[in-house]
């Protein structure tokens, strides 16, 4: 009888512990630093939850005194791993497909680029072959990016460059936007703090038409770095709270952790993830010597509802390019666009 109890006590801790983790946002526990590590890796969490519920299932066979327990244990992880599962397939194991290009169109790639380790041929090599009129590229200094810049032009686009710096030595604490000229001319501030850590570029178009363009990059959710990131995560909510904006590049989020910072059905702020919209959420950015569905999505395109977004799609075949982040490209359509205030 007191083994039964006591079994019975286990494991309905044990179905506590494993439903916070699956969705920790029914108390708020998504921004907490240990949940928020672990829901990171949500597919990742699915493959070592099976392997444990075999493991488990084994013992449960083999031993008879904790049958009951190891029993149990197998069928909780067996649904947790059935429901993250499905929380993955709902958010979308990846779409690559895309709408014929119109004009007005715009295609937005990001890449945090870990110092300009892929170097800037490859770089503009790859912004070229995806015809981006947006580039964001956290990580990357000035002098990368004006590189990137000139050989997308001599490719055929021609970009404007602009590069926020928090540090001259740390090349983590650089972030550079190259925007299509086509696209008009851009005013960007580069003398105040955006994100506390790691600097976020706001470029605003100096005729007051077209988009606004942020090129993200907030602090990761290291146990020092808690209180930063999530005042990073506010302020990008904040400052996506109007209409004709795209948000691009490296937010050290997923969808679970920015849960509660949308609008209504939007997923931050007023912005809409490209990736959700198009079956590509589930598919991970970081880092890139984990599989994608099992390494953590947290590079993302955003814009507010007057985009349409026609495409997205995470890129793989850099893996080996040095930066530990893929890229991801999203293709974008203007719908009834006001003027920036």
């Amino acid at each position: 009888m007191v083994r039964r109890i006591v079994t019975f006590i286990l494991l309905v801790a044990v179905a506590a512990v494993l439903l916070v983790a699956a969705f920790p946002q029914l108390i708020g526990w998504q921004r907490h630093y240990y949940v928020a590590q672990f829901i990171a890796f949500r597919g990742a969490a699915v493959a070592i939850a099976v392997v444990a519920a075999v493991v488990f299932l084994v013992v449960a066979l083999a031993v008879r005194p904790v049958r009951g327990f190891f029993g149990g244990l197998t069928t909780l992880l067996i649904v947790f791993a059935l429901v993250s599962a499905g929380v993955l397939v709902e958010r979308g194991t990846g779409d690559a497909k895309t709408s014929a290009r119109e004009t007005g169109d715009v295609t937005v790639l990001s890449w945090n680029t870990r110092g300009g380790a892929p170097g800037a041929e490859a770089i503009a090599k790859l912004a070229l072959a995806e015809h981006a009129d947006v580039v964001s590229l956290p990580e990357t200094t000035d002098p990368v990016a004006d590189q990137v810049a000139a050989l997308m032009k001599a490719g055929g686009i021609d970009t404007s460059e602009y590069t926020l710096a928090y540090s001259q030595t740390d090349k983590s604490k650089s972030t550079s936007l190259l925007i299509a000229k086509s696209l008009g001319a851009y005013d960007v501030s580069v003398d105040k703090t955006t994100t506390e850590i790691l600097p976020t570029l706001i470029a605003k178009p100096a005729s007051g038409t077209g988009p606004t363009i942020v090129a993200v990059h907030s602090v990761a959710p290291v146990k020092w770095y808690m209180p930063q990131w999530r005042h990073d995560l506010a302020y990008l909510s904040k400052l996506c709270s109007g209409t004709n904006m795209i948000m691009a590049g490296d937010f050290n989020s997923t969808l679970d952790h920015l849960k509660g910072l949308g609008t209504g059905s939007a997923t931050l702020g007023s912005c809409r993830d490209a990736a959700l919209a198009t079956s590509n959420a589930a598919v991970g950015t970081w880092p890139t010597s984990v599989p994608p569905l099992a390494s953590a999505p947290i590079d993302h395109v955003m814009a507010t509802s007057d985009w349409k977004i026609d495409g997205f799609h995470v890129i793989t075949t850099e893996d080996h390019a040095g930066s530990d982040h893929r890229p991801v490209v999203a293709q974008l359509s203007p719908k009834d666009i006001q003027a920036n205030p």
